[in-house]
């Protein structure tokens, strides 16, 4: 843990303590934490990131008031890219959405959320020193299945055959073998855990690959890799760039590549980060970052 010690630092400013939050606007809630230092012990370049990507979250439980009293509820949904010098520490978020519960806002309902989306977008992009958008989404949009094309990971191999031993990330469990051809991959895990790096508590998700290479990555060898994150402990938006990187590092340098992590709901909230090379752009991509759209996969999220 002695290499994310400034990480932890901040992150730890509410994570892991009793919050009694705050029943008026408060944006000094907000918690940056820098990305450098788990981008480091990866070789991630911050001033040469080999990924295009987003961090798209989801607050389902963003309620606000009107003058009258009269409460607005909807879900909330922003978005800022990967080449930020931060992250937003959720929990943080969370108290930060909370403060809105019992302040007023407008005369109108339409008016409420047009200033609510003012405040939160001006307040983010502030905090985190990057452009920050946001919606608020109905009950009248529809959820969209994405992913949908994806094979099931485990279908792949006979689960029987495994020996899993390792439950700490390693690129050396990751095997691949030549092809004669490229070939398009498609394929996601549902079983991805990994563990908040200051609190410890386990985190869930989808995980979903796409890549297109004359190299073929021997999918029990993914596997094993991808439960290696059992014991580890990172911010979701880590765990999908150390994914992306080792996948990368593995094959050709200009082959496509695409990793995004759907992860379940934890304190109302969401993150979906993904991330993709430079000379790739997946149509899921276009779907998962439109602030209009209301985009999952399955039940579990």
């Amino acid at each position: 843990m002695k290499d994310f010690q400034l990480t932890n630092k901040i992150a730890s400013i509410h994570l892991g303590k009793k919050s009694s939050g705050c029943n008026r606007y408060n944006p000094s809630l907000l918690v940056a934490v820098p990305r450098f230092e788990n981008r480091k012990q990866y070789n991630i370049d911050n001033n040469n990131l080999p990924f295009d990507g987003w961090d798209i979250w989801h607050a389902y439980e963003f309620s606000v008031l009107c003058e009258n009293g009269f409460p607005v509820t909807r879900v909330l949904k922003l978005r800022y890219k990967a080449d930020s010098e931060f992250i937003v520490e959720s929990k943080s978020l969370k108290l930060y959405l909370n403060s809105f519960n019992m302040t007023k806002f407008g005369t109108t309902v339409d008016e409420c959320l047009a200033l609510c989306k003012s405040f939160i977008e001006k307040d983010l992009s502030e905090a985190l020193k990057t452009s920050v958008e946001v919606s608020f989404l109905t009950n009248k949009v529809k959820k969209e299945e994405i992913f949908y094309n994806y094979i099931d990971l485990s279908s792949l191999i006979n689960v029987s055959d495994l020996n899993i031993t390792e439950f700490k990330e390693s690129a050396e469990l990751l095997n691949v073998y030549d092809m004669d051809s490229e070939t398009k991959n498609f394929i996601y895990f549902d079983s991805l855990r990994s563990n908040c790096r200051v609190t410890h508590q386990p985190d869930f998700g989808d995980v979903f690959i796409y890549y297109n290479s004359s190299k073929h990555i021997e999918e029990a060898s993914l596997v094993k890799y991808l439960v290696s994150f059992r014991s580890e402990y990172h911010f979701h938006e880590e765990c999908c760039e150390m994914i992306f990187k080792r996948l990368y590092d593995l094959l050709n340098d200009d082959d496509e590549i695409m990793v995004c992590a759907l992860y379940t709901r934890r304190g109302g909230i969401d993150i979906s980060p993904v991330r993709w090379s430079k000379n790739c752009n997946p149509e899921e991509v276009d779907k998962i970052i439109d602030l209009d759209r209301f985009v999952r996969f399955g039940i579990k999220q």
